[in-house]
């Protein structure tokens, strides 16, 4: 008997760690990994590259014909591809930080990514994260995660991250990076950023990987019996 697709949505402010835990979350359960931040960032860095005007609706849309973006696994490890390039470095860039919330915002792009997106839902269980994962694209997910966590304690992971890249970056820049992005996300008319519901909070300022992980399995132990009942995880302590 085949097994029912299951589908975990992760959504939440940026560098709230939603790629970490979700990453690990997949791996836990044995489904694909699917970072959908990812995907518009590689749409942000072929506009930076190829000087797409956001403002030219032909532009745009010629640009998407020309757009492919792959994850494929590199020794353990998922690889963002565009055009068969590796680019999982160069969309970390805060280039493309600074503008990927714009980017993102336009509905053009977002119903071309949404789209992609559904389509990887169809063919197997997946963990996904994003911002509007469990409202748009998968609002009947089985499991719906908001992630947040204190801004400063975000912009100093961040800070961290892209200090071995940019010894020039400063704390205050990245700060104010992410205080921009979160307005952009929050307020932009396609697809804002907002806690679904039916979605369960995880505060993980004072968290660490393991401790998150071990929070959301048990989480999922009572919101998806199909979880259990497959045996990817052990059911909900009766204690």
């Amino acid at each position: 008997m085949r097994e029912k697709r299951i589908i975990v949505a992760i959504d939440g402010y940026s560098s709230c760690g939603k790629s970490t835990v979700a990453k690990a979350l997949a791996k836990k359960l044995n489904f694909v990994y699917i970072d959908s931040g990812a995907m518009y960032r590689a749409v942000t860095l072929y506009f930076i590259r190829h000087a797409i005007d956001v403002g030219n609706p032909q532009q745009i849309e010629e640009a998407l014909q020309n757009i492919q973006i792959d994850f494929i696994n590199q020794g353990g490890k998922t690889a963002v591809m565009l055009n068969k390039e590796d680019v999982t470095t160069a969309i970390r860039s805060m280039q493309v930080s600074g503008y990927v919330s714009e980017i993102s915002s336009i509905k053009a792009i977002r119903e071309a990514m949404v789209g992609l997106q559904q389509q990887m839902g169809e063919r197997c269980s997946l963990v996904m994260d994003g911002r509007d994962i469990g409202t748009v694209v998968f609002p009947h997910a089985q499991v719906k995660i908001f992630m947040i966590a204190d801004p400063k304690v975000r912009a100093d992971r961040r800070f961290k991250e892209l200090k071995a890249t940019d010894p020039n970056i400063t704390l205050e820049e990245v700060f104010e990076n992410l205080a921009h992005r979160d307005f952009q996300d929050t307020t932009r008319k396609e697809s804002p950023l907002i806690h679904a519901e039916d979605a369960i909070t995880l505060d993980n300022t004072n968290l660490t990987e393991e401790e998150q992980l071990n929070v959301l399995i048990g989480e999922i132990a009572k919101h998806c019996p199909e979880c259990v009942s497959q045996g990817r995880i052990p059911g909900p302590s009766s204690n």
